[in-house]
């Protein structure tokens, strides 16, 4: 008779959004359509999403021409492992003094304690004026940045970024950015492959560093002049490989100069800084989804050694190679317990 214990019994981690009046239709849709996504091996979503208002069951007025109908009242908030703020145009005192009124203070009470926060937009201000962001960075759509830091000068704001995680705490930009951080979310909890999938079937990008410069008035490309796409391209297909600026740019044929300026406007950041972040993604998926050794992986992501890999990940996921494979290995990768143990101790 086996005396294997019983696995834990299945729960899916609840993602509460708390939907204010005023609110955008399409930020409030956003945790849904990310979150509603995910799935186990077995088939079991990942997550279990609810929508709630600080008011008990019923309308609650958007900035369109519809309300919308939100069944749960603010008790779900006492629920929640996630509670996402999306944008909203009419929070009253709370975009003018940085004031909590009483209906919403009390709605924020209820939740717990180590409950992850996130907010999208202008949802900033709830958690700015609950005082979950007093002393921690944050971001919001870039033309409410200089108001938010004013409002709230014991708050480091980077207008300049797409979204910022804090560990227990994460602010994005406005609208798109939203779905960056949601994917970021996913990817945080379940790793890249899942959150590539949930990508796809939403038809978006994969992945956008947070530290990427939101568009601020940024000249548009004339559409007769050459982009980047073809180098990018180029370089994706070699990442395995060094690859050298002047390379790039030979692929546009275009100056080092002008290359880099042009690559700047369209993608946000510079060319080397891209690049890392496609090895840190390339690294990601190999962590993942394969048993190649520590070693191998470094080399196949284009970072040469287990060692630049180390940094690089640390930096940009604060973890080591072997703790990222321990945590999102994909099920079924054979022989990658052996890989690790045959690989660097990194």
């Amino acid at each position: 008779m086996s005396t294997n214990p019983e696995p834990p019994a299945f729960r899916p981690h609840r993602v509460v959004v708390l939907a204010l009046d005023g609110l955008l239709p399409f930020e409030l849709g956003i945790p849904h359509r990310i979150f509603g996504r995910p799935r186990d091996a077995h088939g079991r979503l990942l997550y279990d999403v609810v929508t709630c208002s600080i008011r008990p069951p019923g309308p609650v007025v958007t900035d369109a021409d519809f309300d919308i109908h939100v069944s749960h009242g603010p008790e779900a908030l006492a629920t929640a492992d996630t509670v996402i703020v999306p944008a909203s145009y009419e929070l009253g005192p709370v975009y003018e003094r940085g004031e909590l009124t009483e209906e919403l203070a009390a709605a924020l009470a209820l939740i717990r304690p180590g409950t992850r926060l996130a907010s999208i937009c202008t949802g900033v201000y709830v958690l700015a004026a609950a005082g979950r962001l007093r002393g921690r960075p944050a971001t919001t759509h870039w033309s409410d940045a200089a108001r938010l830091q004013a409002l709230f000068p014991d708050i480091e704001v980077d207008a300049d970024v797409l979204f910022i995680d804090d560990g227990d705490v994460l602010t994005s930009a406005g609208v798109a950015a939203g779905i960056d951080l949601c994917l970021h979310i996913v990817r945080r909890d379940h790793g890249t492959a899942v959150a590539n999938d949930v990508a796809r079937r939403t038809v978006v990008p994969p992945h956008r560093d947070g530290g990427q410069a939101q568009y601020i008035e940024r000249p548009v490309p004339d559409p007769q002049q050459a982009s980047t796409t073809t180098a990018r391209a180029w370089a994706l297909g070699r990442l395995h490989e060094p690859i050298q600026l002047r390379d790039m740019a030979g692929q546009e044929a275009m100056s080092v100069r002008t290359f880099t300026r042009r690559f700047r406007e369209e993608v946000g950041v510079s060319p080397g800084q891209w690049l890392t972040q496609q090895r840190v993604e390339r690294a990601r998926h190999l962590l993942e989804s394969t048993a190649l050794s520590v070693d191998q992986v470094a080399r196949d992501a284009g970072f040469g050694t287990a060692q630049s890999m180390r940094q690089h990940l640390q930096t940009a996921l604060g973890v080591t190679p072997t703790a990222y494979r321990r945590t999102f290995r994909a099920e079924g990768a054979e022989g990658a317990e052996r890989a690790e143990a045959a690989g660097s101790r990194v």
